[in-house]
């Protein structure tokens, strides 16, 4: 997939959300790969982006999930989270991390009053079902992603590729 082509998916995301009516004050991104997916969808909405670190991927080159891990801590520029967020991330595959997050933020954020989760693709044998989605995908495919590049090259392999 091509960056252009991953970018009209997010176009596709912002168009789909907008067409629901929802109204929401806050983006929350789950980060790493919900990261290029808020910050988009911010600008566009102009609405507040919140980034919510979580990790579980880490063997294989980071395709066996391991144990979840969602930081304590969200990074904001708004002086609270907002009570009706959208949550954003590019994919639900399994659904455990979407599940979890979705889970823990009322128990984080106790004034969250409305909570709508927005993803590219989502795949069918996921545990949760996305409020919003672009792409369904009913078989389990991997999603090769144009900055997958980045996984795995080096500061001396980006060097040689730059000469």
């Amino acid at each position: 997939m091509s960056g252009e082509q991953y970018h009209k998916l997010i176009e596709r995301q912002a168009r789909v959300v907008h067409q629901s009516g929802y109204a929401f004050d806050q983006i929350i991104c789950i980060a790493r790969g919900g990261l290029r997916v808020g910050d988009v969808l911010s600008r566009i909405y102009e609405r507040p982006l919140a980034i919510l670190s979580t990790h579980s991927y880490a063997a294989d080159g980071g395709t066996v999930r391991g144990d979840l891990v969602i930081a304590e801590h969200m990074t904001m520029t708004a002086p609270r989270l907002g009570g009706r967020v959208l949550l954003v991330d590019d994919m639900v595959d399994s659904g455990h991390t979407l599940a979890k997050v979705v889970a823990e933020l009322p128990r984080r954020y106790a004034h969250i009053e409305s909570m709508k989760t927005a993803v590219l693709w989502w795949k069918a044998c996921s545990v949760i079902r996305p409020d919003f989605h672009v792409d369904s995908l009913p078989d389990n495919p991997w999603i090769h992603q144009p900055f997958e590049i980045y996984d795995r090259m080096r500061p001396v392999e980006l060097a040689a590729r730059l000469r």
